[in-house]
């Protein structure tokens, strides 16, 4: 059986994907499932997981993916910064490989791809550091999970893809998230609100990156189903359950 499993951090990265897959919470993480029956009449599984934002987030994902069977190919998703005015908010790249910011270390991905890294940091990149980062590892973009995903995948020699989308440009001037991110990798939504309900000069940058993080989550579902399913054969032929927006 083919199992391909799609590791994201937030459920809204996933959204336009999994609907209509069947849903389960498990240890503090989201699954979502799709069966199918390939061309040669064998059964395979789409499964996407997310439990956080960060390393430790995404190899728990992993990890619980793993509980139910082998994995054949893992694919990280979601949304990143841009680290250069050539990533467009609100669109998706498939990317060539990510880099630890952490150890150096960096991570190719297995299928031909856009001649772009990612690098992964440990905490989310504003304005300077997003310079900094691009200075230092020549990178287009940056998140905060694909090495974890990568890491485990190449431990395991599981072939390993990247697919991100760009939710806010190179120069944004965002709010400080980090202090809304638990030690876990969950974002502490309910006391965001609160401080920037106070602060109404971020409500239009907010409001911009709202709307390019969802056009960016559909450019995911729709290069990601053309990767893992090219000809659109398993798709028409399993009636797959969301076809668009």
């Amino acid at each position: 059986m083919t199992r391909v499993a799609i590791i994201a951090a937030m459920a809204g990265e996933l959204k336009p994907m999994v609907r209509g897959w069947q849903h389960e919470s498990r240890n503090g993480i989201q699954l979502w499932r799709w069966g199918f029956l390939d061309d040669k009449g064998e059964q395979g599984e789409w499964i996407a997981a997310c439990a956080g934002a960060g390393l430790y987030a995404a190899t728990r994902a992993f990890a619980e993916v793993e509980k139910d069977g082998p994995i054949s190919h893992v694919i990280s998703i979601g949304w990143t910064g841009a680290l250069s005015e050539k990533f467009v908010p609100g669109e998706a790249y498939r990317v060539s490989g990510v880099i630890d910011a952490r150890t150096g270390e960096r991570f190719p991905v297995a299928s031909l791809a856009e001649t772009c890294w990612l690098v992964t940091s440990s905490k989310v990149a504003d304005e300077n550091e997003k310079q900094r980062l691009a200075a230092t590892y020549s990178a287009a973009m940056v998140d905060m999970e694909a090495t974890g995903v990568a890491r485990m995948a190449a431990m395991r020699g599981i072939p390993f893809d990247c697919i991100k989308g760009v939710s806010d440009g190179f120069r944004d001037k965002l709010p400080d998230f980090n202090r809304f991110i638990s030690a876990s990798g969950q974002f502490r939504q309910a006391q965001f609100i609160l401080f920037v309900l106070v602060r109404p000069w971020h409500w239009p940058r907010l409001m911009r990156m709202g709307e390019n993080s969802k056009k960016a989550a559909e450019r995911l579902q729709e290069i990601l189903l053309d990767y893992l399913d090219e000809s659109s054969s398993i798709r028409k032929r399993n009636a797959y359950p969301y076809r668009g927006r």
